[in-house]
């Protein structure tokens, strides 16, 4: 694996009433457990197909055995920095770009659909700016990139709201950091949004194309409850 090159992957220990709150406020706190950890399956192992040096970026910390059996022998395991979100985020980009990576990407277990030619493009992309953004449908973003330093756009940000795209672009307004845009994509946060990626997930079957979502696809066919 590229030690040049590195990939983190953001995840929370899928515990019931912890994780997908607003899908469990819809269905029930164990089914949107199982969801989470689906979809944290199927991202650990899309991105497992991407030769560069990978990380599972975990918490809580206690949670270090339940995910060292998911990361297996293809990702290295760190705990996630304390603080909100963003604080996590920076402190992770901090620390790779500290040891040597010359460009590091991060990216949640919401989106586990997303194309793994994203990622790859997110790469190529920091070969010519300072910051790549994947923008999602709710206003957020599902993957932040960075090459050489840390950008100033993880303070001050409404996490979790429809802000967070647009907040990110303005605190980046009075910098010289130069941007890349990857395509659009969806997060699962909701049942609405579970709903439209079981009918992605149906159409691409009977399109004959291979979702690479084996874990999400087992649910698509168990009622949520």
């Amino acid at each position: 694996m590229s030690a040049s090159h590195v990939i983190g992957v953001f995840a929370k220990q899928p515990e019931p009433g912890k994780v997908k709150t607003r899908l469990a406020a819809a269905t029930s706190a164990e089914w949107a457990a199982q969801v989470a950890e689906a979809f944290l399956l199927d991202t650990v192992e899309r991105v497992t197909s991407i030769n560069i040096r990978r990380y599972l970026v975990f918490a809580p910390p206690a949670s270090r055995d339940y995910f060292a059996k998911i990361a297996g022998d293809h990702s290295r395991l760190t705990p996630q920095a304390d603080g909100d979100l963003g604080e996590r985020m920076a402190s992770f980009f901090a620390d790779q770009l500290g040891h040597g990576a010359r460009t590091v990407i991060v990216l949640g277990t919401d989106s586990p659909t997303l194309p793994t030619r994203f990622l790859a493009q997110a790469f190529d992309e920091l070969q010519r700016v300072d910051v790549v953004l994947g923008p999602a449908t709710d206003g957020g973003y599902y993957l932040v990139g960075c090459a050489g330093q840390v950008p100033e756009i993880f303070s001050g940000i409404p996490w979790g709201s429809a802000r967070v795209l647009d907040t990110t672009i303005r605190a980046l307004e009075s910098s010289r950091h130069r941007l890349a845009l990857l395509p659009p994509w969806y997060d699962v946060d909701t049942l609405e949004d579970w709903q439209m990626l079981c009918g992605h997930v149906a159409a691409q079957r009977r399109a004959g194309i291979d979702p690479g979502v084996p874990h999400t696809e087992r649910l698509l066919h168990v009622q949520p409850a």
